[in-house]
């Protein structure tokens, strides 16, 4: 059996349905202390619980909320979203070991691997790390090739799609991209005499 770790709902779909067409056993994970705000990370568990009902399949839940967990690991780098993110990674990852130990998987995943906005290279690297030092096999597979089809089916299914990683900093980029767009196309209607 391979844990899965799940990072939210329609990331989860191609995954799932991965493993059900090759006949893989696997069990669902939900370990994800990045997610915030609070209303964030009870609308993603929703949609999980909606995609687990629709394909029916087990998951694991961790649903207590990982704010202070997730600071105390990421502040000191929230100026670096590289290092940032690879804790992040780290974090949730090394958890998904920790809990296939537990109940013996015979492999681990995730379903970062399927993410475009997630970097599949050092997802890989830190998979691949830890499953040398724990003993646990990664199952690696480039998920990626799903990652259209899984956020269109969601859709079509109305499983809510977030627009952000969860982290509250790729919150605060997100917003802060879009209104530096915005200022800076108000900026280029002015002239110079009325800026000055």
């Amino acid at each position: 059996m391979v844990l899965l770790h799940i990072c939210c709902g329609p990331c989860s779909i191609y995954p799932v349905k991965y493993f059900k067409e090759k006949g893989i056993s696997f069990k669902g994970y939900f370990y994800n202390p990045n997610i915030h705000p609070y209303r964030e990370f009870r609308q993603r568990i929703k949609a999980l619980e909606e995609v687990q009902k629709i394909l029916g399949f087990d998951i694991i839940w961790h649903k207590e909320y990982g704010l202070r967990n997730f600071i105390k690991e990421t502040f000191m780098l929230w100026d670096n979203p590289g290092k940032r993110c690879e804790r992040c990674y780290f974090m949730r990852l090394k958890a998904t070991v920790k809990k296939a130990l537990e109940i013996q998987a015979e492999a681990f995943t995730s379903t970062l691997l399927l993410s475009i906005h997630q970097n599949h290279q050092v997802v890989k690297e830190i998979a691949e790390e830890l499953s040398s030092k724990y003993k646990v096999p990664f199952f690696y597979e480039d998920f990626r090739k799903g990652y259209k089809n899984s956020h269109e089916e969601a859709k079509n299914l109305s499983i809510y799609t977030q627009g952000y990683c969860g982290c509250i900093f790729s919150e605060e980029e997100r917003y802060y991209k879009k209104r530096k767009k915005e200022l800076i196309k108000e900026y280029n209607f002015l002239k110079v005499s009325d800026i000055f």
